[in-house]
């Protein structure tokens, strides 16, 4: 695939004219899909496809297109000299773009890290075993992704990862069920069983009866996936520079007037731990690590090229939105397994669900408890607990009231696969808090 990637790419330099300045951008993927429902197998394909997009550059005038290719190079070499004759064509009706910022230097990257991946049907295979008996509904995705950059300038990027996803819900009744997800590069079939076997020990407690709790402030440990809703909120502008200087972020608080979460609080965009690539749309390379918020801190924004342009810092390779791709938590000394115990009385939340920033300025989420979370007695689950409605800050639940963080941490993929599959990925662990406000 590289190869292809590389031959198409010196095709499109060859079509610049002195003026003009080419981009490519590459993107293909090799992907097992295996859907499930009532613990059968519902859909099992796979999915071969590659797409290329163009950006074509006169001055600061600036327009793009993008087409889906055969995989067939010769075919594929005239589709973009049609691309590029319409974007030709169309340029001289840009405007002038102010904030225009390439990477011009002829750098070059390249990644490849191959996974361990189980076939396809290994995995029909044991889901259908593990669900044996149970209403089991899940969704799996897996193979490698190559991602692809090269420009006229010189610059030359290539990514190529192989990873998998399995997300699943074992299901009870009405609005109960157990969430899971299993994700990496490797699979393990003891830690998928070990998984599967907590699953169904919470799907056993939901046909309790519900614990109804009065509104107010609650002891909580709160899953990895629950931590993912939450950091997935910090990260709608929570961390870019444009939302900092423009007083939109999410943490402006800590911006401006020198707010802090707890020290065991450290957030970076960790790309070599992650799967998406380390370079972005304009070329530019990303470091290995940023720091977000160090020790409770806020630390380094992220810094897309047009934000580099408008207001005069380096880019650190952000994406145009300045969110993290591969946002990461820092692991805290918590055993997992003596979460419970640590707890002792409150809530286990699974997950949440339905956030929203009730309060952006002052960081303050909104969302709802859901998936088996349960009331939590001496260190063991007494009865699942009714949806509930919570109302809270990042600086509380983070912050103040935040007594520990898990050894381990799981890693979350974006499971989004609209167009293609998405390479965002967390990396988080699960939280003690001494509350967490119920309002509803």
């Amino acid at each position: 695939m590289r190869q292809y990637f590389e031959d198409l790419a010196r095709f499109v330099d060859s079509l610049a004219r002195p003026s003009e300045v080419i981009i490519s951008r590459f993107s293909a993927e090799d992907s097992d899909f295996i859907r499930f429902n009532r613990s059968k197998v519902r859909q099992a394909t796979g999915v071969k496809q590659v797409a290329w997009a163009l950006s074509l550059i006169e001055g600061t005038r600036r327009i793009d297109a993008s087409t889906s290719l055969t995989g067939r190079i010769e075919a594929d070499r005239e589709t973009l000299r049609g691309l590029v004759q319409a974007l030709r064509e169309g340029i001289a009706d840009v405007p002038e773009d102010p904030f225009l910022l390439i990477e011009t230097r002829p750098l070059s990257s390249s990644t490849e890290r191959a996974g361990r991946l189980p076939a396809a049907g290994q995995v029909i295979d044991e889901v259908l075993a593990a669900g044996q008996g149970l209403d089991l509904v899940g969704f799996h995705a897996a193979g490698p992704i190559h991602k692809g950059f090269a420009s006229t300038m010189g610059v030359r990027h290539w990514h190529s990862v192989e990873s998998f996803s399995l997300g699943w819900c074992l299901y009870h009744d009405r609005d109960k069920a157990v969430k899971s997800s299993y994700a990496g590069a490797e699979w393990d079939n003891a830690a998928f069983a070990g998984r599967m076997a907590f699953a169904r020990e919470q799907l056993a407690r939901l046909g309790e009866k519900p614990r109804s709790l009065p509104t107010g402030a609650y002891r909580a440990f709160l899953s990895p996936d629950a931590m993912t809703e939450i950091l997935s909120m910090l990260s709608w502008a929570g961390f870019g520079l444009k939302s900092r200087n423009t007083k939109q972020s999410a943490l402006i608080r800590m911006a401006d007037q020198g707010a802090t979460l707890s020290p065991q609080v450290t957030l970076a965009e960790n790309t070599a731990g992650g799967i998406a690539s380390g370079f972005q749309g304009e070329g530019f390379v990303r470091p290995q690590r940023v720091p977000l918020v160090e020790a409770g801190r806020l630390a380094t924004p992220l810094v897309s090229p047009r934000s580099s342009r408008e207001y005069g810092v380096p880019t650190n390779g952000a994406n145009s939105d300045e969110t993290p791709e591969s946002l990461e938590l820092a692991a805290g000394s918590l055993p997992q397994a003596e979460a419970l115990a640590a707890l002792d009385t409150g809530l286990y939340i699974g997950n949440l669900w339905y956030l929203n920033f009730s309060d952006r300025s002052a960081c303050r989420l909104t969302g709802m408890t859901r998936f088996a979370s349960f009331w939590v007695e001496g260190g063991r689950i007494r009865a699942p607990l009714d949806v509930m409605r919570f109302d809270d800050t990042i600086y509380r639940i983070l912050g103040e009231n935040l007594e520990a963080l898990t050894v381990e941490r799981d890693l979350v993929p974006d499971a989004d696969t609209y167009g293609e599959r998405s390479t965002l990925s967390m990396r988080t662990p699960g939280a003690l808090v001494r509350e967490f406000e119920l309002t509803l």
